[in-house]
């Protein structure tokens, strides 16, 4: 995928849509997505994918990038059917750290809702508003980490998976098994660099496959 638009500001309103049957699709964007300062309102993206039986997909678009100022809205629907499996990922970045942001000053929100036959399986939020610095640096809460992943993985397999996918993480995330057939992990960094290497074994594992170039340059 690619935003031709180079970004996403304030007012801005992206919707993506996809589907898959009996077949496999990979997603990925070209590049990192950058939220820029916001004038007026949120910029807002709303994803919806679906998942038929016997399909498989892999949601794994690259980071996006919040400049300071920015206002950003992230919705994510996903619904499932029979023994669908997806593999979903959004990372966000605070800051540019090379330009010198290491607390912007944002308002960032992330919403995820999976179904699976209709039946809400996974439902979480996150919501960081002010001084990204600040907020991040308890312990409790990002231990002043500035990148945080988190990945689902929704598929029959999840549980055999688990154990794998558990001893391949950063001493800075956490894996749930939430169910037989579903599972979620969170994890955090000092930066970008180093949060996609935790995230790549990761994701390599639970794909059962090698990940689009674009994530290995």
């Amino acid at each position: 995928m690619l935003n031709t638009a180079g970004g996403i500001t304030g007012g801005d309103r992206f919707t993506i849509g996809a589907s898959v049957d009996r077949g496999q699709l990979v997603m990925t964007t070209q590049a990192a997505e950058r939220a820029y300062r916001a004038k007026e309102g949120a910029g807002q993206v709303t994803t919806h994918l679906t998942v038929g039986p016997e399909g498989r997909l892999h949601w794994l678009p690259q980071e996006t990038i919040l400049f300071d100022g920015s206002a950003l809205k992230r919705r994510l629907d996903a619904d499932l059917h029979g023994d669908a499996a997806a593999l979903f990922v959004e990372t966000v970045l605070f800051g540019r750290l090379a330009m010198g942001e290491t607390s912007p000053e944002v308002d960032y929100r992330e919403d995820w809702r999976i179904r699976r036959d209709g039946r809400l399986i996974y439902a979480d939020a996150l919501r960081i508003s002010g001084d990204s610095g600040t907020l991040l640096a308890p312990v409790a809460v990002a231990n002043g980490a500035r990148a945080v992943a988190s990945v689902v993985y929704a598929a029959p397999d999840a549980e055999a998976l688990a154990d794998r996918a558990r001893d391949l993480l950063p001493e800075h995330a956490g894996l749930s098994l939430i169910s037989h057939d579903l599972l979620a992990v969170r994890m955090v960094a000092a930066d970008g660099f180093d949060l996609r290497a935790g995230l790549v074994p990761l994701l390599k594992t639970l794909a059962r496959a090698e990940l689009p170039k674009c994530w290995m340059l």
